[in-house]
């Protein structure tokens, strides 16, 4: 997907403040579906960090902008847009999860209520995948630290994948979502577009290395933010300059979609906005019984040992690619 330059990308053609607007030193980049919404609120809860209130401003990607969403989702991303600029006229003291911040005024006011903390970040994990991230926020932000989590990208494809059978937008097997991503002719950006692109991160990840330095870049492993959270949170508080001995609450996990056990019925209570009027009619204490019934961890939406060979096959060269890039063992992506 190529997008022309923005012209309100370069703050320089926005009017200069009376005194310097604060701006991010740090980014959370990416991969979708690697635990950064959750690494997201880590962080936000240290006193010395300061996040922006919305998660995916995507304001230095180029490609994701109104003019660039496929016809099918224009109307959504038109009543988005108001939503967010709603959102953008307040105080944001809620967070936000989503926006397209399209020009340089709006993006400032996303750090118009920092109050001296140290750390001011931004995640938006399409800057990953982006063309035009990188080098965006090198221009503008050249020493800005970088933090990536990449997670096997078959797993990540397949979480992606669940997330949508969640949110009523699919309604095919991940095999025909597959192989539909494989022929898509449209380069323009949607829900479910990009798809399997998110997972080639070999040139993702260059693009960044040879852009910063290798000191203010960290990258981690999904299995290190599952397995081993507070010592990656310490390292990264570390790699921020602020207190590493703080604590955050962890026990939330942010976007952790449940499956629902027959994907059919899901799509449609989703697509014709029956969900909520049936919700109301079910008598509270029936609820969870119901719930429990709709959503499952059952065999139904496991990952088929079919299509994990196929992506497998898909995925190798650019795994090896960056397995070597990054110099860490990732073999275990490709069993």
């Amino acid at each position: 997907m190529h997008a022309k330059p923005s012209s309100t990308l370069n703050p320089v053609s926005a009017e200069a403040p009376a005194t310097s607007p604060a701006l991010p030193n740090f980014f959370i980049v990416g991969a979708p579906k690697a635990g950064t919404t959750s690494l997201y609120h880590y962080l936000a809860q240290h006193p010395d960090v300061y996040m922006s209130p919305i998660k995916e401003p995507n304001y230095f990607s180029e490609e994701i902008r109104l003019g660039n969403i496929d016809a099918n989702w224009q109307e959504w991303a038109q009543r988005e847009d108001e939503s967010l600029q709603q959102y953008l006229r307040g105080s944001m003291q809620e967070k936000r999860f989503g926006g397209i911040v399209s020009n340089w005024p709006d993006y400032l006011k996303l750090f118009q209520n920092v109050n001296g903390e140290k750390a001011l970040g931004e995640a938006s994990v399409c800057y990953l995948w982006s063309k035009t991230a990188a080098q965006n926020i090198a221009s503008i932000l050249p020493n800005a630290k970088i933090i990536m989590v990449l997670r096997d990208p078959v797993e990540r494809a397949f979480s992606q994948y669940k997330q949508s059978v969640a949110n009523g937008l699919v309604k095919n097997s991940f095999r025909e979502l597959v192989e539909t991503n494989l022929n898509r002719k449209s380069d323009k950006f949607d829900l479910l577009n990009p798809f399997l692109e998110f997972g080639l991160y070999h040139e993702q990840v260059k693009r960044y290395m040879e852009l910063f330095p290798t000191e203010n870049l960290r990258i981690y492993l999904y299995e290190e933010l599952r397995h081993t959270l507070s010592e990656t949170l310490a390292d990264i508080f570390r790699f921020l300059e602020v207190d590493p001995q703080f604590a955050p609450d962890t026990s939330e996990q942010h976007l952790r979609s449940q499956a629902p056990r027959y994907i059919w019925p899901s799509y449609m209570l989703k697509t014709f906005r029956i969900g909520l009027p049936l919700k109301n009619v079910i008598p509270g204490r029936f609820r969870p019984a119901v719930r429990k019934w709709v959503f499952s961890h059952s065999q139904s939406l496991d990952l088929d040992p079919a299509d994990r060979v196929y992506l497998n096959d898909y995925y190798r060269e650019d795994t090896v690619r960056l397995s070597t890039l990054i110099k860490r063992d990732l073999h275990g992506w490709l069993h």
